[in-house]
């Protein structure tokens, strides 16, 4: 096993907008993988609606959520391409970036991992970042599991979080974090109510969507 270094991780989404439980799991991630966790918002993402706040807005958030917490970083690969947002892709630019012995991890969720099979070139992922899979503690994430993934999983997994930095990729590493019932669709509709979604979203992060006059109306 080669020396320990500090992991670089990377957590996409739309953030539309970012709230408490994209926050609170990179957080929880960073301080368990000892990382440095950026958060990359996506331009076209191919798995989900498109986001309603626009590629500036969605990165002005982030940016205004992380600020004075240097283990959280803002990415703003994605949207500087053109085209769907695929993880392949991103990796394969910041690989090229990094050199091949730095340590990478893409975080995902539990839900989104059991479909990773149905990801652009999933294989390939394993040659360019660890997967650390967020899951709720005790869940059981095999549960949903498609066979080729789960081929790949046993012959990845890994237990402990010094396999994750001692090597570049090809690991598996579960990872469970405190369970926080928000979501984006939730903020959304809350404002498109007229409500304030107080503590679902950082204070400041609320104080630009109203500037903004964001998701009035809208889910």
């Amino acid at each position: 096993m080669k020396q320990s270094s500090r992991l670089i991780a990377l957590m996409g989404g739309t953030f539309d907008p970012v709230h408490i439980g994209h926050l609170r799991a990179a957080w929880e991630a960073a301080q368990a993988l000892d990382a440095t966790v950026h958060l990359m918002p996506a331009q076209v993402p191919p798995h989900r609606p498109q986001p309603l706040a626009s590629a500036a807005q969605r990165l002005a958030m982030l940016e205004i959520a992380v600020q004075g917490r240097a283990e959280l970083q803002v990415d703003a690969r994605e949207l500087q391409r053109s085209g769907p947002s695929f993880s392949v892709d991103t990796l394969l630019g910041l690989r090229a970036e990094v050199g091949a012995e730095q340590p990478l991890a893409l975080i995902v969720g539990a839900d989104a991992f059991a479909g990773l099979p149905n990801w652009s070139r999933w294989l390939q992922l394993f040659d360019l970042a660890h997967l650390v899979v967020l899951n709720r503690p005790g869940a059981a994430i095999e549960a949903d599991w498609q066979e080729p993934l789960r081929e790949q999983v046993q012959a990845r997994r890994c237990e402990d979080i010094a396999e994750l930095r001692g090597s570049a990729c090809g690991r598996v590493f579960a990872l469970s974090i405190t369970p926080l019932a928000v979501s984006a669709t939730a903020v959304r509709e809350s404002l498109a109510r007229g409500e304030i979604p107080h503590w679902l979203v950082p204070v400041e992060v609320l104080a630009y969507i109203q500037r903004e006059r964001l998701y009035a109306g809208a889910a």
